[in-house]
């Protein structure tokens, strides 16, 4: 199912991820990074001109191609011309398909943003929607073509008919779906029904059409990525429900995904591909020319500046989801050449999403809109710490510091805030801008840890500074309105929201007195720290052949940001974080021996 909200004034743009069936035809769109609309709006001029072009550039160039190579092709050489035309029809719409769930996977990587990147993930989007719309009209003349049906006003009319009964067929089924999520049923019967829904109208598509062919004098063939498209962009649109499918869908997502990714390679021919290799390599490169013309015609309609329009096809290269179902729909609706078709469309995708990414990913970086996260210096041996804000918080948490033996400095924006007393020993320093100059005088560079006690505007500016220049790991922020949460959450900051931290510190004494005394420092005598893995000799040592103080214990073990259950037997790794609890002199000793 396809779920698109409508899109408002000033309303967040949930886009999409789409994924396709071979036996249900489902198409699942989960949300994307939130843009603002506002925004988009500025650039819905590029949208339309790049989409427009990219869309009649490909799909005629690709059909044209596939139409001139159909004496190379085996299933294809002993065809009729409209067979073959048929047959370049139903090509030309497939490679128009892209793959937003690449194109996503790849903005979230790099935190990529600005309008070069608004203006692929609009195109990208929209042109998941356009391909299933075409691919209907396409299909439809085809079976015409292929069935001798005459292409007259009576097949136009009959066309459109197709259309509109599968316009209605899917505002129906939004409406069942409306009902079945509104009762009082357990999830796992819910997302059945819903599976079976999409599965009923897959069986009466099927039926409609074996019917017809045999009864009437025309076949009717509706569309049922089409429908159930329609049928979901009903129920996130027009009814409260719009939650719930989705997280429906996510819970049954896997179980389509291996059984549809298993069907599509069961159906990759490979006595087949040993034939036809040389046409799928040639029409991957005719794709490639053909997204070149169109994403630069449609750039320079739009009036974007030539050094973007040459390199901005880079971006529209992946394919995945959508095609591979449309592909594996033929293969189900065109038994004659299905099989062989399909065999060809799958290579030429799988050459485009081993090629698409790396592009993408070069081009973004290109256009200056990456903004992945830095690299991290070597531990050089002192803990050091960076404060932003000198109120007494700030002060307390710095002496808090430099009693466990860190370096402290505390950065002040505006002198006049400056304390006049009770600073002690505590190191200030004038911080006169946010800029990576002022901070490469702090030595921002070798800075474990950074703590942010300023406005949430300013926490965040500085923030993103440390995670794009410095690949700082430890981001602590003081948060001032919890709905910037999320903000500083895509960081990989750790919040402290004073609101609730002290209803979370109460609640944690409560049920967990000693943990809470630990962490907190209260026990005499026991400390609990974070030491990174640096020496060598420690890769691939299991815990329990490491020789530690007796009064130390290890609690966890953090692997790529993800904690890993730790047991006597789980070996170390170069940049694990370890936390380990002990006295204080024992702690250093274990720290000399990580970091050495």
């Amino acid at each position: 199912y396809g779920c698109h909200p409508i899109l408002t004034q000033n309303q967040p743009l949930h886009l999409g991820n789409s994924s396709t069936s071979p036996c249900m035809n489902f198409i699942r769109w989960s949300d994307y990074d939130v843009v603002n609309v506002q925004m988009l709006n500025l650039s819905v001029n590029q949208i339309a001109w790049v989409t427009t072009g990219l869309v009649l550039a490909t799909s005629i160039t690709g059909a044209t191609a596939v139409y001139l190579l159909a004496d190379y092709i085996p299933f294809m050489q002993a065809m009729s011309i409209t067979g073959r035309i048929a047959v370049a029809l139903l090509a030309g719409a497939i490679l128009v398909a892209r793959s937003p769930s690449s194109a996503i996977a790849i903005v979230n990587e790099l935190r990529a943003k600005g309008p070069f990147t608004q203006t692929v993930l609009g195109v990208t989007v929209i042109m998941d929607v356009v391909v299933i719309l075409l691919f209907a009209f396409n299909s439809e003349i085809a079976d015409a073509l292929l069935t001798n049906l005459r292409v007259n006003i009576g097949f136009v009319v009959l066309l459109l008919i197709e259309i509109s009964i599968s316009l209605t067929l899917g505002f129906l089924l939004g409406k069942l779906l409306q009902f079945i999520l509104s009762r009082h049923l357990n999830s796992a019967f819910k997302a059945g029904i819903v599976l079976l829904s999409g599965y009923a109208i897959f069986l009466l598509s099927t039926a409609l059409r074996h019917y017809s062919h045999a009864n009437w004098p025309f076949e009717v063939l509706l569309e049922p990525l089409l429908i159930c498209m329609i049928g979901s962009f009903v129920v996130i649109n027009w009814t409260p429900y719009r939650d719930e499918m989705l997280k429906i869908l996510h819970d049954i997502g896997p179980a389509i995904y291996i059984a549809f990714f298993t069907l599509t390679g069961a159906s990759l021919a490979l006595d087949i591909l040993a034939q036809t290799w040389p046409i799928a390599l040639a029409l991957f490169i005719i794709r490639l020319l053909a997204i070149f013309i169109g994403s630069f015609v449609g750039g320079a309609m739009a009036g974007e500046p030539v050094g973007n329009n040459a390199i901005s096809w880079m971006a529209y290269v992946t394919q995945a989801g959508v095609g591979l179902g449309l592909a594996k729909e033929v293969a189900v609706e065109f038994p004659e050449f299905g099989a062989a078709f399909a065999t060809i469309i799958i290579s030429v995708i799988v050459l485009n999403q081993i090629v698409g990414p790396p592009l993408f990913k070069w081009v973004i970086d290109r256009v200056g809109e990456a903004h992945p996260r830095g690299e991290t210096a070597e531990f050089d041996g002192v803990r050091d710490a960076l404060i932003f804000g000198v109120d007494d918080q700030a002060l307390a948490v710095a002496r808090q510091l430099a009693a466990h033996n860190w370096q402290v400095k505390l950065a002040c924006l505006n002198e006049a805030n400056l304390p006049k007393t009770g600073r002690g020993d505590v190191q200030i320093c004038p911080l006169p801008q946010i800029s990576r100059e002022a901070l490469d005088q702090l030595d921002a560079g070798y800075t474990d840890a950074v703590v942010l006690m300023l406005t949430d505007e300013e926490n965040y500016q500085i923030g993103e500074m440390f995670f794009e220049n410095y690949g700082t790991d430890s981001i602590v922020v003081r948060l001032n309105d919890r709905t910037n949460f999320a903000r500083f959450h895509e960081l990989g900051a750790l919040i402290v929201d004073p609101g609730t931290a002290i209803v979370s510190l109460l609640d944690q004494f409560v049920r967990s007195p000693s943990a809470a005394s630990l962490l907190l420092g209260l026990e005499e005598g026991q400390q609990v720290i974070d030491v990174e893995v640096c020496a060598s000799d420690l890769h691939g040592m299991p815990l329990r052949d490491l020789r530690l103080p007796l009064d130390t214990l290890i609690l966890s073990v953090r692997r790529n940001n993800y904690a890993i259950v730790s047991h006597g037997y789980t070996r170390l790794e170069l940049g694990d974080k370890v936390t380990v609890v002990g006295a204080p002199d024992s702690l250093e000793e274990v720290m000399l021996k990580f970091t050495a």
